[in-house]
């Protein structure tokens, strides 16, 4: 008689460095029947639905300052933690797994009350407000940079590197005309874009595209000014789907710094110049880069002390020692594991089947 598939629900939701990890995990498990737990008008509404059920809660993350939202915003927390677990109950959840977030509270709360196993990834550096507070409700935390486990005395964690989805394990061809021999710099600000970032990029690719440089300029939605560059070399694009081939084909990313981004740049052996956005919370972003700049993977460098004129230089250098960037490829090549989503796969079964027979 065959065995009941375990059904598993995963919280992530919002951003691509939520929501990415989580796919690639749901890809290595196709022994459980997955649900999905999300929030309205959030990108999971695109990304998920066509593979997974998909869930939803109406809710936000706590301000800074106390006052009666605050109350409002505890209020939905507490008809959001009842909510997940009737959906747990009614859906006969077997174990939970989140990325964190403000989803992730009321999740790992309602598998607590549920009693059933959880399993919390935190793709940062530093741990966010969630994993540093409920990370001892959880059964692991799952941890994207091995130093991390310094910041979680008393919680339970391993390190598993991030997971990345499986066509960045596979060579990849691109549907751009850029000659194969082409230096190629790739520009991307993260799954939001960034105008800061973006004019800064702008003002110094003249210098390059004078050179026969090719540039790759994903610039976001929000950009009034993306199409005022305009060049045989320059592509300039909101978004572009096969961010799998595109940094395994350039020899130079310059790039914000979210840990789902650094791990593909790891992953994929791509020197990198990371910008952290600035008003990322505790300045995570900061961090993750950090790693890369110590281990002489990368040039970091806050947004504020570069000048266009700078970049273009400090480009243009590496265009012209390409020994540089070979170092720089090799030791990237050590700061992720390939094989992530299949370990954290393993950790998960070992937690979720433990009690199952």
């Amino acid at each position: 008689m065959a065995r009941t598939p375990t059904r598993l629900l995963i919280a992530a939701s919002g951003t691509g460095g939520h929501l990415f990890p989580a796919l690639a995990l749901a890809e290595r498990l196709p022994d459980y029947e997955i649900e999905w737990l999300g929030v309205p008008d959030r990108l999971e509404q695109s990304l998920v639905p066509k593979t997974y059920p998909l869930h939803t809660i109406p809710i936000e993350g706590f301000q800074t300052r106390l006052g009666l939202k605050t109350l409002k915003i505890l209020l939905r927390q507490l008809w959001a933690i009842w909510q997940v677990r009737s959906l747990i109950k009614k859906r006969q959840i077997a174990a939970v797994f989140t990325t964190g977030g403000y989803i992730a509270g009321p999740t790992i709360l309602a598998a607590r009350l549920a009693n059933i196993p959880v399993i919390l990834h935190e793709s940062n550096y530093i741990p966010g407000k969630v994993t540093k507070v409920l990370g001892r409700w959880c059964d692991t935390v799952a941890l994207g940079f091995q130093g991390t486990a310094s910041y979680l005395p008393g919680t339970r964690s391993t390190w598993v590197s991030t997971p990345v989805r499986e066509q960045f394990l596979i060579p990849q061809s691109l549907d751009l005309p850029i000659p194969e021999t082409a230096f190629l710099i790739v520009v991307a600000g993260g799954s939001q874009g960034a105008v800061a970032l973006n004019q800064l990029v702008r003002q110094s690719a003249p210098q390059w595209l004078e050179k026969g440089i090719y540039i790759v300029h994903l610039t976001g939605e929000n950009d009034p000014e993306a199409d005022s560059l305009r060049h045989s070399n320059y592509f300039s694009r909101p978004f572009y789907d096969n961010m799998a081939g595109l940094w395994q084909r350039a020899n130079l990313a310059i790039s914000r710094s979210g840990a789902g981004t650094l791990t593909e740049l790891a992953i994929t052996c791509t020197p990198s110049i990371l910008i952290p956005y600035p008003f990322a919370a505790e300045d995570h972003q900061f961090y993750n880069a950090k790693v890369f700049a110590e281990a002489q993977a990368a040039y970091l460098y806050r947004q504020n002390e570069l000048t266009a004129q700078f970049l273009s230089e400090l480009v243009l250098d590496l265009w012209s020692n390409p020994e540089k960037l070979a170092a720089m490829a090799q030791q990237a090549s050590h700061l992720a594991i390939s094989d992530s989503a299949d370990l954290l796969a393993d950790l998960l079964r070992r937690k979720s089947q433990k009690d199952s027979f």
